[in-house]
């Protein structure tokens, strides 16, 4: 087990959708919206949980099998367009997680997010959870050229935050955080209470820590950075 663990950690950094937010009401919500204006039965809501950490794309191919889900297909842009409208209505931090950003934020120990979400719905989730002032810095999947799995993102946000990946935790819950956060040179945990389909099993994404749920998390965390209780 990486040092990180006992007490070395100088900043943490979290993947959104999953992991630090539940925003799996929205987008799922959204989803089946749109699937009843298609006249196509909704998922069952858990389903599309599962997929949520695949993004729109994934959601869609999941709704609108017989479709073509592209950058460009109608279905994405009346997708994007729907939930920009309510990016926030329903989602919230997963729980325990709140505390566990307030204990960081007393101890002045940074924290950010590096998600492949797109800035302009990334943005306003944590601007109305009162988060987007709080994080060290905020990586969105347009900030860059690539996305997770590569490093890029997260060797940047440790860029931003002069601190040197080999000092980082990144938490996600999904393989591509695992690997990103690998390839960055960072500790990583996986979060294995998010939105994972069923035929995967997080143990096995080679993370050097797995979180059951956000309770596991903040304890492995607070451990992390010496805040243990």
């Amino acid at each position: 087990m990486s040092e990180l663990f006992h007490g070395n950690t100088k900043a943490v950094f979290f993947d959104l959708d999953g992991t630090l937010v539940d925003t799996a009401p929205d987008m799922v919500g959204v989803l089946q919206d749109l699937q009843r204006y298609h006249g196509i039965d909704p998922v069952p809501y858990e389903l599309g949980r599962s997929h949520v950490s695949n993004g729109a794309i994934g959601l869609l191919t999941l709704a609108f099998p017989d479709e073509m889900i592209t950058p460009d297909s109608a279905l994405l842009c009346d997708f994007i367009e729907r939930y920009s409208e309510q990016v926030c209505d329903r989602s919230v931090v997963f729980e325990g997680l709140y505390e566990l950003l307030d204990s960081l934020d007393d101890a002045e120990l940074p924290w950010g997010v590096v998600t492949n979400k797109p800035s302009h719905l990334t943005n306003p989730i944590l601007e109305s959870l009162e988060l987007a002032d709080r994080s060290v810095c905020t990586i969105s999947g347009d900030t860059l050229p690539t996305r997770k799995p590569d490093p890029a993102q997260l060797i940047h946000a440790c860029t931003l935050s002069d601190l040197s990946p080999d000092d980082c935790i990144y938490v996600g819950d999904a393989v591509r955080d695992i690997e990103a956060g690998s390839r960055a040179g960072m500790a990583t945990i996986a979060a294995g209470y998010g939105y994972i389909v069923d035929t995967d099993d997080p143990r096995t994404w080679g993370a050097d820590e797995y979180a059951s749920n956000p309770d596991e998390l903040a304890q492995i965390v607070l451990k992390a950075v010496n805040l243990e209780a």
